[in-house]
């Protein structure tokens, strides 16, 4: 991720488009936006590789089709140019969206702390994403959500044993699928001893984000067509793996905890 003066380079110039898109119908110039974006960087006038930097990342936001050059059919080419739909998606979210990666884990940092395992995988996931390359950015963040879900595995299987309890059948497994359904059923004859609060946000939430990631990355992983997946829903992904990254922390908090 580019930086300039300790400022990520895509996460101002981001920052400025979507300032300069408030409005009915706003109409965007390279000239104009760039300028903000390297004078709120702090960019030198002689600093040539700084401006470079900053560059780099504005042909990449068109390059993965966040921008597109244009305003209308009279004014089709540069310096005008407007946002994507995919490019709103970003700007509706920029400090927690996956095209913006340093914005994205700030806002995972502040949330919950994941392990080295699943942050490599999350990190090159959100590089893939960023790229265009969404098959591959599901398959990334899949494996980060499968490393999370083993992580709390493991504490729940040290807390079994500390019990001195009958594991559920499946916990050991290898298979990420059989492992979730084991903890299901672990915390459903469990759950009475949960805070009210984490019992709520299980009941509500553990199925449909094991599932929503798993699902997408099994397609992504092991398709049956050429476009297993759409960008919309790698896209949601990535919006949701902070919150379970949140309720495992949560779980395993809980499970290595005194219960009554």
């Amino acid at each position: 991720m580019a930086e300039v003066n300790g400022m990520d380079v895509r996460t101002v110039l981001l920052e400025v488009i979507e300032e300069q898109t408030r409005g009915a119908t706003p109409s965007l110039q390279s000239g104009s936006t760039l300028m903000a974006a390297v004078e709120r960087l702090g960019c030198r006038r002689s600093a040539v590789e700084e401006q470079q930097l900053v560059l780099t990342e504005w042909a990449e936001l068109f390059r993965t089709g966040f921008l597109a050059w244009g305003f209308n059919v009279d004014n089709a080419n540069a310096p005008f140019f407007h946002v994507t739909r995919r490019g709103q998606l970003a700007l509706g979210s920029i400090g927690r969206d996956p095209a913006n990666p340093a914005g994205y884990m700030r806002h995972l940092d502040q949330k919950a702390t994941i392990n080295d395992i699943a942050c490599s995988y999350l990190v090159e996931g959100l590089e893939c994403y960023s790229a265009g390359s969404f098959k591959a950015a599901a398959v990334m963040v899949g494996a980060a959500a499968e490393s999370v879900v083993i992580e709390l595995r493991n504490k729940v299987v040290v807390a079994i044993a500390q019990a001195g309890e009958t594991e559920p059948k499946g916990i050991n497994d290898w298979r990420i699928r059989t492992i979730t359904n084991a903890l299901a059923t672990y915390f459903q004859a469990n759950k009475k001893t949960m805070e009210r609060g984490l019992r709520e946000s299980y009941e509500a939430y553990w199925d449909a984000f094991t599932q929503q990631i798993r699902s997408v990355r099994n397609e992504a992983g092991h398709p049956s067509s050429i476009s297993p997946i759409t960008p919309d829903s790698v896209h949601a992904q990535y919006l949701i793996f902070p919150d379970l990254a949140v309720l495992a922390a949560d779980l395993g908090g809980w499970v290595s905890g005194p219960r009554t």
